[in-house]
């Protein structure tokens, strides 16, 4: 048999001419961007510019996933704002009332409750981020879109959340004993809460990310949680305590979370504004944990949905 009957008997292998004459009209669509691979890492700005544009969409999936996270439940939306209520009142009677542990604090029930609420804004994006990219697997498997949009989508609706908290925390205030009322002081609160929500989204990416190579880290995520409310002074002054162990006290002063919350009093209990530099600082780890956590989880952006 002749070279050339060899040639057309045989299957076209990948460098056959007929193959690469199919596959000419895809190479000019590409060169011309017409064309993208799938599942690759985009630059940096690229990267961006298609999360930009779909920011209409994921302020839609946000609310839309909101208002209808308790829709199964006869009390509905109530749960929003009802179970971290709960959680106050369970941690203000155990420690209020029984242990008596209010270290001399005037506004004790106060404190209690601006402490739980306000720190759930937190632990409820960290809990849910070990397992973000796993819950969306079948998605991130079944269309091309930034990976990123996850937790963006997911740290608007804990930041949309924020909403009736924070009218539950002024209600509280103002009919539990001793009584705080508004002042000026509290419309503070709410840029405290966007520069909250920024260090939520740089934690949300650096927990996602790790959670894709190390699963087992969704295990840790609560225990990690607990730690974060004793280190935080969420239900007592922890600071007042750790006084005489200055490391200790260095370390739990310079949490981020620690600063948020005594913030969140000076605002709501004491009626003053917090200093500057608490200001800059919060905004600093805010920033930091995002881009620094946003370029963490680009980096492994064509890891997301193959393992």
């Amino acid at each position: 048999m002749s070279t050339e009957t060899e040639r057309r008997a045989s299957p076209a292998g990948p460098w056959d001419d007929s193959a690469l004459a199919e596959r000419e009209p895809f190479r000019d669509l590409i060169a011309a961007g017409e064309l993208k691979a799938v599942g690759t890492r985009p630059s940096i700005g690229a990267y961006i510019r298609d999360i930009w544009r779909r920011r209409h969409f994921l302020w839609f999936d946000a609310r839309s996933r909101v208002l209808t996270k308790n829709s199964k439940h006869r009390l509905g939306t109530f749960w929003l704002v009802g179970k971290p209520i709960l959680d106050a009142a369970f941690f203000y009677v155990i420690f209020g009332l029984v242990l008596q542990v209010d270290r001399g604090i005037d506004n004790y029930p106060g404190y209690v409750i601006v402490g739980v609420l306000m720190f759930r804004l937190t632990t409820g994006a960290l809990g849910q981020s070990a397992n973000l990219i796993h819950s969306n697997r079948s998605m991130i498997r079944a269309f091309s879109f930034p990976r990123a949009s996850l937790a963006i989508s997911m740290s608007l609706r804990e930041l949309l959340t924020a909403g009736p908290i924070i009218v539950a925390v002024f209600v509280m205030l103002m009919i539990i004993p001793p009584h705080e009322f508004p002042s000026l002081s509290w419309l503070l609160v709410f840029p405290l809460i966007l520069l909250q929500s920024l260090i939520n989204l740089g934690v949300v990416f650096i927990v996602s990310r790790l959670a894709v190579s190390l699963p087992d880290i969704s295990f840790g995520v609560g225990f990690f949680s607990r730690i974060l409310m004793y280190g935080s002074g969420v239900i007592f002054p922890i600071e007042r305590i750790l006084a005489h162990h200055p490391a200790a006290y260095v370390v739990i002063t310079n949490n981020p979370l620690f600063i948020l919350l005594s913030m969140y009093r000076s605002l709501l209990l004491d009626h003053t504004v917090p200093s500057w530099d608490q200001w800059l600082t919060v905004a600093l780890w805010g920033l930091g944990l995002t881009v620094v956590g946003f370029l963490f989880f680009w980096r492994s952006e064509e890891r997301y949905g193959r393992e």
